[in-house]
């Protein structure tokens, strides 16, 4: 019962915290527009905010898994995001735009800490019982951040102006503080000296005082892990060069509104109209969990690049959503699946450097798209919106050209992945 509660409030603080994300990068992008008009300054404040992520995540991941009370680190990095949120705020208008990029640069080295940074925690929160549940409502909150963080970025925007949809964002990331500082202290540090592994078993874990690695070779070490094993590699790989394709459909969703309504704030609501329909796949995913979770990373890129080519098309209002729609039944499960394939894959005592690493890769590929899509969308929406479709396929073929096939089994492979259900849970049932 008591991981029960704990995991309600680990919930409710990836909720907060995720919302709050997918709520600045739009919002951001929105406050660029109406402070200078360029679509370039928007789109590099944007890029700026995730590009850095890169550096951020190798090493957030590292100290994470070294730190006994990752919670209350994971807490100040929330609290320095929103403080480089309100710099931004701010200071826009009154100090040169460079400025202000190099500190979205700095607030986006601790980007990853509201995504992989949460979900690496996940095992510490959840007994063995609730790890299977406990992880399919993790990835469903990604879900409902992405969609309630555009909505309410474009409704704030149109009723109140950017700055309050960026104030927002930055309450909502203070929000999820203290469910961070009150996350579970790991078992050494509580004087228990094993552990539980996502799969559920009983692990020794090193003794307070036992010699660790240096900190440098930990800084690698989740990237390592990626490209050593096919199938975190491939997972990796695919879903990095789809997130770049997806930096593209964000840097032009207001555009595209604007084009079709005269109100940019309708572009932010064509987001959240993805991550509707990406949540409503994913329902239907988690009543009929497949064998296989890295085949949906394959066959999810197919409709978001659908839905990129058809919005480039696009004449009218209801045709966006309906592009928007098509690309959120790709990007929900690809999503899910590719949290399914490192919790499954990923070495426990690197799992904080994977997920925190993976996720810095994702965000900076998301952020070279968002880089490329602004003077690419200042010449051409619909040339822009092309060549994320383009970036799509690339994606696929990456997939194909890389990893083990389907299903190939490795030594030390885990019976059940996270999208199977395990003994005792229904597949009609959530997990």
């Amino acid at each position: 019962m008591k991981s029960r509660y704990r995991l309600a409030g680990y919930l409710a603080g990836t909720v907060a915290a995720r919302t709050g994300d997918d709520t600045s990068g739009p919002a951001l992008l929105l406050l660029g527009l109406s402070a200078t008009g360029s679509v370039t300054v928007a789109s590099s404040l944007l890029a700026g905010l995730t590009i850095s992520s890169a550096v951020g995540g190798p090493v957030f991941g590292a100290l994470l898994d070294r730190s006994p009370r990752p919670g209350r680190m994971l807490a100040g990095a929330l609290a320095a995001y929103a403080a480089g949120l309100l710099v931004i705020l701010l200071a826009l208008g009154h100090v040169p735009t460079p400025a202000l990029v190099g500190v979205a640069v700095l607030a986006g080295v601790l980007g990853p800490a509201l995504t992989g940074g949460w979900t690496a925690q996940l095992p510490l929160v959840a007994g063995e019982a609730d790890l299977r549940r406990g992880s399919a409502l993790d990835g469903l909150t990604y879900n409902v951040a992405s969609l309630g963080g555009p909505a309410l970025a474009g409704a704030l925007a149109t009723a109140a102006g950017a700055p309050a949809a960026v104030a927002v964002s930055i309450g909502l990331v203070l929000l999820a503080v203290p469910a961070a500082w009150t996350l579970p202290a790991r078992p050494s540090a509580r004087g228990d000296a094993k552990g539980v592994s996502e799969a559920g078993d009983v692990r020794e874990r090193p003794e307070r005082g036992a010699e660790r690695e240096p900190l440098w070779r930990d800084l690698t070490a989740g990237l390592s892990a990626i490209t050593r094993h096919p199938r975190l590699r491939r997972a990796t790989l695919t879903t990095t060069v789809s997130f770049a394709g997806a930096g593209v459909l964000t840097v032009c969703a207001p555009l595209l509104g604007t084009r079709l309504t005269g109100e940019s704030g309708y572009g932010t609501l064509l987001l959240s109209a993805l991550a509707a329909s990406a949540l409503v796949a994913n329902m239907v995913l988690a009543r009929r969990p497949p064998a296989v979770p890295d085949r949906v990373i394959l066959l999810g890129t197919l409709p978001i690049a659908a839905g990129s080519a058809l919005a480039a098309a696009a004449g009218s209002p209801a045709t966006a959503v309906v592009a928007a729609v098509l690309a959120g039944l790709g990007q929900g499960p690809q999503l899910i699946a590719v949290l399914a394939v490192r919790h499954r894959d990923a070495p426990e005592r690197l799992r904080g450097q994977v997920f925190t690493t993976a996720a810095s890769l994702k965000i900076s590929a998301f952020a070279v798209g968002s880089a490329v899509a602004g003077p690419l969308a200042e010449h051409s929406v619909p040339a822009a919106l092309l060549t994320g479709a383009g970036v799509q396929l690339l994606a696929a073929l990456a997939y194909l050209l890389s990893g083990p096939r389907s299903g190939q089994q490795f030594p030390g492979d885990r019976p059940h992945g996270l999208l199977v259900s395990p003994p005792g849970v229904t597949a009609g049932q959530p997990e």
